[in-house]
């Protein structure tokens, strides 16, 4: 059966339809956290700083980390509120011991499930409720700050119009190929986030690197209206209290936090299924965008191979070779504001890997999300 030249043709304009959606995103939101400069401020306050954690069987890592918490360099009266969810191990003698020496950690130890609330919204809301200050700081327990200054340089983006501040979590840097695939997704997720919030359509933030107002946690009845959803209680949240006027980003290289990448492919699919079956109750605008970028992300490779194959080569790599630069240009840029400029030399096997890494994670849109969150 021989195939019509017009049919060719058709792929081949789908092509450029996919590099010219590609492009846009590129030009009309990644440039933005790419470019991005904090504008400078007159005066600068530090305010009262609630950080809270929520540990479930977590003792190796608060070991590990809770010390990078307790030790930062911020005058201005703050604390730890650590949440002891139900833990089993060590988790309540470990932080007995820390108690002993840093007089601003306060414990909340919950010993009862909670009953038609999964996931975990209860114990972050106990965490949230118990604190005494109206900025509240969160993050994970395997999570550690980049820097003795991330308490402060994470609040200093408050005005009294912000009330809400997207951070970066990073992770370590190790050998491997599993770690760059991983922080590649998690550079990949930033710039998605972090531009469309610079752009003035916050749509997520995560909670290893999370700040918001104690005050929009409240009058929004905190979780109440996803409780039934195991995920969510950061990007959900996020996504139906963030506005183009209460949300700030930041991306100094002190106010990351670091954690260790999951160590095998199955727990970190397993990981990202239950992070990706909450994107179906973002708002429609939300899951427009996302959707027809990672459409149009899937779809590249393919369209581009059939158009090389089957039109003309040298036209469709010239087509190409646009977003590459483009793409090369905003990358660069990106992940060194991220510091995650490493990953630049391999940027373009990673992107190619983006198409296999939908096929895998596609299941997450019908799979039933896990109910526990550790």
């Amino acid at each position: 059966m021989i195939i019509p030249s017009i049919v060719w043709t058709i792929c081949f304009g789908v092509f450029c339809a996919i590099i010219a959606i590609q492009v846009f995103y590129y030009l009309y939101f990644f440039c933005r956290l790419a470019f991005f400069k904090p504008r400078t401020k007159q005066v600068n306050v530090e305010h009262p700083v609630s950080v809270v954690i929520c540990a479930r069987d977590e003792a190796h890592n608060l070991v590990k980390n809770l010390p990078g918490v307790l030790v930062q360099d911020y005058k201005t009266t703050h604390e730890l509120v650590l949440v002891n969810d139900n833990s089993s191990d060590e988790t309540k003698y470990i932080i007995d011991e820390f108690k002993r020496s840093f007089k601003n950690l306060n414990l909340i130890d919950l010993t009862q499930e909670a009953k038609m609330i999964t996931g975990k919204k209860f114990p972050l809301s106990m965490g949230i409720k118990s604190a005494k200050h109206e900025i509240v700081l969160l993050t994970d327990a395997d999570c550690v700050p980049a820097s003795e200054f991330w308490i402060q340089k994470m609040q200093d983006s408050y005005d009294d119009d912000i009330e809400i501040v997207l951070g970066y979590g990073a992770y370590h840097k190790k050998p491997g190929l599993l770690n760059k695939l991983i922080r590649f997704e998690t550079f990949h997720t930033a710039i998605q986030y972090m531009s469309y919030a610079l752009a003035g359509t916050p749509y997520m933030g995560v909670g290893r690197n999370l700040s918001y107002k104690k005050n929009v946690f409240l009058r929004n009845k905190g979780f109440s209206s996803i409780n039934q959803i195991p995920s969510g209680d950061d990007d959900l949240f996020i996504n139906q209290v963030a506005t183009a006027k209460n949300t700030a980003v930041v991306v100094d290289h002190d106010t990351h936090t670091l954690s260790e990448s999951k160590k095998s492919w199955g727990d970190w699919m397993s990981q990202k299924y239950r992070h990706y079956t909450t994107s179906k109750y973002y708002k429609p605008i939300h899951k427009f965008l996302l959707g027809l970028y990672s459409l149009s992300l899937f779809l590249l490779y393919p369209a581009m191979v059939i158009s090389i194959l089957f039109y003309n080569w040298w036209l469709t790599l010239a087509v190409y070779g646009l977003r590459l630069i483009i793409q090369s240009v905003v990358y660069f840029k990106a992940m060194k504001k991220l510091n995650e400029s490493d990953l630049f030399p391999w940027f373009i096997l990673l992107d190619i890997w983006m198409f296999f890494y939908f096929i895998f994670t596609a299941p997450a849109i019908w799979k039933a999300p896990r109910k526990n969150w550790n």
